[in-house]
């Protein structure tokens, strides 16, 4: 297995990144960006087979979306710390005509972006798309697509289900965000989702679960998932995590899915996230 402490610590710098970026800004989702930073790293950083070198039609390489754009914190800092643009646009985050807008877009060029995304349940129709594109290019690399679980409230997400089922589109590997928790409070409150695994197993998909705060699980789990591919059944992976993971106060709770910390918040949330890699430099000269 890959080496977990090495992870761990890249996963650390970018929990940083993410209260930095959004405190600098004021504005942003820290709460799932936090509770998925482990997925991310694992997949950029060991188990996706990727070219920061980036092209948009993404042949013969690994290809990642971000259905629940609204995490962008997260995975700009994935792409910056992986090599896709230099770390210190990070600090630009929300600003006007910067790359880094609150959710994922394409109409600047940031390298790693391939489609505009946050509104919510498209992401997964767009997966298949690609991966079915890969299917017909005779290439054998893997489509992932990362969702929200309040965003399977959306009936798209379950047309979608159908259709990867329907036409076997196995070289697909999708992820479900099981935080339980939504904008508007937890997602059993809002809408009861019941059990999303037997659901996803009742529309024709593999299905696995997963502990996303545990390297060790992601790794294990993200293989098994390679090893399904490939056998006529597209796989989805629940992955269980907890809002706002790394940073004790924003854990067990709804409230930080959307609000950005002040300067002593800031302090309290860095105090317990390890700088790693080293922190990306602001252009106002904050900390």
């Amino acid at each position: 297995m890959a080496n977990v402490e090495k992870l761990e610590s890249i996963a650390s710098q970018v929990r940083r990144d993410i209260v930095r970026m959004v405190h600098l800004a004021q504005s942003g989702h820290p709460g799932g960006s936090l509770g998925c930073a482990d997925l991310l790293t694992a997949l950029y950083f060991e188990v996706m087979h990727h070219n920061p070198d980036f092209n948009m039609d993404g042949k013969r390489e690994d290809m990642f979306f971000l259905s629940n754009g609204h995490i962008s914190p997260l995975w700009y800092s994935i792409l910056a710390r992986s090599g896709y643009f230099d770390i210190g646009e990070l600090s630009t985050f929300r600003l006007i005509n910067s790359r880094l807008q609150g959710h994922p877009a394409t109409h600047e060029g940031l390298p790693g972006v391939r489609v505009a995304s946050g509104s919510l349940g498209q992401g997964l129709s767009v997966a298949i798309g690609a991966a079915i594109s890969k299917r017909l290019d005779g290439d054998p690399h893997l489509v992932y697509v990362l969702t929200g679980d309040g965003e399977q409230q959306e009936g798209q997400i379950w047309e979608a289900a159908l259709s990867a089922a329907h036409h076997k589109v196995d070289n697909l590997i999708a992820i479900v965000d099981r935080n339980f928790q939504q904008i508007d409070g937890p997602t059993e409150e809002v809408m009861h989702l019941g059990d999303i695994a037997e659901k996803w197993k009742a529309f024709g998909w593999d299905v696995l679960s997963m502990e996303g705060n545990d390297m060790e699980d992601v790794l294990r789990t993200l293989g098994k998932a390679k090893e399904h591919a490939g056998k006529g059944k597209p796989v989805m992976i629940v992955m269980r995590t907890e809002m706002g993971n790394g940073v004790d106060f924003m854990m067990h709770s709804h409230k930080w899915h959307g609000i950005a910390p002040n300067d002593e918040q800031l302090e309290k949330a860095l105090a317990q996230l390890p700088e790693t890699l080293g922190d990306f430099p602001m252009e106002n000269g904050a900390s």
